[in-house]
């Protein structure tokens, strides 16, 4: 039995980016880090991965520094590492040089114990996109609306 709980999920990145995959990376953390993770103290915002070194960083993630922690505290922006394949790593890497996409964290979260990254691949949108997507979205949201009162 598979137990996830989500600490915290990126809701701008699906709004700025068309997600065209997504991957599911393991993070190394540090001790406070984990336990600052379990009270929910994270932001996403402005961050992002990137291929170094033939590894795969996580750049701009804030984690909040441990309120019960000493001076052993880790650096809230630090970059962290993320564990995914090596073949996995060389296929993303092709395909955010090629096609000039990003890689955008979607999600954090413990998977039976283990912080886990959801990872999209996406390609940026345009203004035009955007209010495309928004006007679907509200299209749909009428259209259940309109399925919901004829129900009753």
């Amino acid at each position: 039995m598979v137990i996830e709980r989500v600490v915290v999920t990126n809701r701008k990145a699906t709004h700025l980016y068309e997600i065209l995959e997504t991957h599911e990376a393991g993070l190394v953390l540090r001790g406070t880090e984990v336990k600052s993770l379990r009270e929910g103290k994270a932001n996403f915002k402005d961050s992002y991965a990137r291929v170094e070194g033939g590894e795969l960083w996580l750049v701009g993630c804030h984690i909040s520094p441990y309120h019960h922690g000493s001076d052993a505290n880790h650096d809230p922006e630090r970059p962290r590492k993320l564990l995914l394949h090596r073949g996995e790593i060389n296929r993303l890497l092709g395909k955010v040089q090629e096609r000039g996409l990003t890689l955008v964290p979607l999600r954090l979260y413990f998977k039976n114990g283990r912080a886990k990254l959801e990872l999209g691949l996406g390609r940026g949108r345009k203004l035009h996109d955007k209010r495309r997507a928004i006007r679907e979205r509200e299209m749909r949201r009428e259209l259940d609306k309109a399925v919901r009162s004829r129900e009753r």
